[in-house]
């Protein structure tokens, strides 16, 4: 087997494989690690595929103009990603403080990357390359190719295609409209004029040829009203699918003008193979192993990524932004040959740590018709309930995970990436669970209720309450039969859209009766393009225009987030209060169904009931210093908002119209 090499990353290097220029030069704001879990690896080898050349420039120095410049100035274009992640996100927690570590960074070191990272990378190119075309890629540019809130600055920003000069974002997976790029800018045709490429996002100076265009609101008006910006987010959501997708155009002045065009058709199971068959090295660059290497290898390494895309739905995920809702698979075989590479590895001790993508048991479209007529616009495929047409069955994975088990040197194949329980119910056969517990858990598995009220719940687009419930006792009777003693670790979040302080006291009781403290818990993080963000900055469902009551101070949140970690004493002041508003001090006390124990000198007396009720009003409370709300916002009792009429309710929004 030939040796497998990673590309360039100086110009001696550039020099001894012969190049004199470089077609392309990518500049990315993560360590360069050549595994096709990172998209810089995935873009590089395809291009690399296609015949070009291409030099990885990780991470500049953003402090010197000329770290640009390292690799010369490129034949072609300079493409341009933030990294696995949002620079944003990988820098500051959803409190807004700085974390402390990088995990794709050399060592895990923090400030290798500046923040809003394409920003300054690209304003560092035009200074040294004036005219040479720049592409944006990855995740940072796919989630903000449009308006788009900003959580950090609590602002409505423009199209980053502005606010970085660059000449075209490139979102989504991008494996089809880098090619198709890079083979007009090889054929001479300006990248002014390369408009025709889907998947792409380009700035214009008017609309006069572009009459298939549907008009979003205009910047300002997003600006002047935020019912416009949910009225705009509602129609990109709507035009996310690959087949059923409108190109649309945003206005920011009379002469500028961005287009979206329709995202790119999905892979082929013989494209996936090809684009993961490509010679990775499978490792971090060698350059960094003083360091200590890049932590974010440690789980992808023995990993494997079987699909990608997710008709979850989840309001709070970007998936349908950048990945679509129709999955796309890689066969058997290309998966079992990677697997087979793996166990040749020196460090390799017999474990396949994960066989999935954003959702592990998701390994073939929702239904027939979507690698044909695409996705439906006005419903969803699990949500409220499983649609009549999804195909749940799970033998093709059950016969995948079987494979790989049976592969010499392979001791346990796990499955981390998550798994979709409502769709794992909705196949009338038990086998795929009973093959999980038997064969796929260590001890302990994790999922993803997110939150126990059926209210919050319904806008998080998750299965109701009861659906977990049912999952919880279908896994503990085959854990029962199967003689093992394995257990569900739920990940829990605090503070999404529709949460009153009410749910979250709901939560912290559903925490008790489990006899479960979760470590972590994720508080809402309002990230660009997802539909929660959108409830958490307007205050309203942009699927129904109905009002959503929002936790939006730092203070508010932190009680939610307490309450579901009642039992840490650092803790104790914030759920004191939380209780107090949310007018529950019935579970300040000694008694079972406490949460905690009333302040010194209190005595026993003051967890009485009813009469401690006077703290709060009835189980949440209306929006104020410690709440956001939009304007008008009705009041709410008893920590409910009023239902809404048949016309509008969230559950109706997704039946088709007759």
């Amino acid at each position: 087997m030939t040796k497998r090499e990673f590309l360039p990353v100086s110009l001696e290097e550039c020099r001894q494989r012969g190049i004199g220029q470089l077609d392309f030069v990518y500049i990315t704001g993560d360590a360069y690690v050549d595994h096709p879990s990172f998209g810089t690896a995935i873009i590089s080898r395809v291009l690399e595929k296609q015949g070009y050349t291409v030099g990885i420039l990780a991470q500049p120095d953003f402090r010197d103009p000329d770290s640009v410049k390292a690799l010369g100035e490129p034949r072609l274009a300079f493409l341009v990603s933030a990294g696995n992640m949002d620079s944003m996100v990988n820098h500051y927690t959803v409190s807004k403080k700085r974390r402390t570590t990088d995990a794709y960074s050399p060592g895990g070191e923090m400030g290798k990357r500046p923040d809003r990272a394409l920003i300054v990378y690209c304003n560092l190119l035009r200074r040294a390359f004036k005219k040479t075309p720049i592409i944006l890629g990855g995740i940072e540019a796919s989630l903000r190719r449009l308006a788009h809130y900003d959580y950090w600055s609590d602002s409505l920003k423009r199209s980053l295609l502005l606010d970085t000069g660059a000449d075209m974002i490139s979102y989504g997976m991008g494996e089809r409209s880098i090619v198709e790029i890079a083979d007009a800018l090889d054929s001479s045709i300006p990248v002014g004029e390369i408009t025709f490429v889907e998947g792409t996002v380009y700035r214009t100076d008017s609309l006069e040829n572009i009459p298939d265009a549907v008009r979003l609101p205009d910047y300002q008006e997003l600006l002047e009203d935020k019912k416009n910006y949910a009225r705009s987010f509602w129609i990109q959501y709507q035009n996310t699918d690959a087949f059923s997708g409108k190109r649309l155009a945003e206005a920011y002045s009379s002469h500028c003008f961005v287009v979206q065009n329709p995202a790119a058709k999905p892979l082929s199971t013989e494209e996936m193979d090809a684009v993961y068959d490509l010679p990775y090295v499978g490792k971090a660059h060698p350059s960094y192993d003083k360091a200590g290497g890049v932590p974010a290898t440690k789980e992808v390494r023995f990993s494997l990524t079987s699909s990608r895309g997710c008709f979850g739905g989840c309001s709070f995920c970007a998936l349908t932004f950048h990945q679509g809702r129709i999955i796309q698979a890689r066969s058997h075989e290309s998966l079992l040959r990677e697997a087979q590479h793996m166990t040749k590895e020196a460090d390799f001790k017999g474990y396949i740590h994960d066989v999935g993508g954003p959702t592990a048991n998701f390994r073939h479209p929702a239904c027939k018709k979507q690698f044909m007529r695409g996705a439906c616009r006005d419903r969803q495929c699990l949500f409220p309930k499983p649609c009549k047409n999804l195909d749940a069955s799970h033998g093709d994975y059950r016969k995948l995970l079987k494979s790989l088990r049976e592969i010499p040197g392979v001791r346990k194949v796990f499955i981390r990436s998550g798994i979709r329980f409502d769709y794992l119910l909705a196949e009338k056969s038990p086998e795929f669970l009973r093959e999980l517990c038997g064969y796929h858990v260590s001890g302990q598995l994790k999922v993803a209720p997110e939150h126990i009220s059926n209210q919050v719940l319904e806008l998080m687009g998750k299965p109701r309450r009861e659906v977990y419930d049912a999952f919880c006792k279908a896994y503990e009777d085959t854990n029962q039969k199967l003689g093992k003693k394995q257990f569900l670790v739920p990940y829990l979040m605090s503070s999404h859209p529709g949460s009153t302080l009410g749910e979250a006291v709901k939560l912290a009781e559903y925490c008790r009766d489990l006899g479960y403290m979760p470590e972590q818990v994720q508080d809402f993080y309002p990230t660009p393009s997802t539909l929660s963000t959108c409830m958490y900055y307007t205050g309203l469902d942009p699927r129904v225009m109905e009002l959503v009551y929002v936790p939006g101070s730092p203070h508010e949140k932190a009680m939610q987030r307490a309450l579901i970690q009642y039992r840490d004493p650092k803790n104790y002041d914030l759920v004191l209060e939380a209780l107090k508003k949310a007018g529950r001090m019935d579970l300040v006390g000694y008694g079972k169904h406490c949460l905690i124990r009333p302040p010194k000198g209190e005595g026993k007396d003051a967890s009485r009931g009813d009469k401690e009720r006077q703290f709060g009003n009835g189980g949440g409370h209306l929006p104020g210093r410690s709440g956001r709300r939009a304007e008008g916002s009705r009041e709410r009792r008893d920590g409910e908002m009023k239902k809404p009429g048949k016309k509008k309710t969230i559950r109706n929004v997704h039946k088709k119209k007759k």
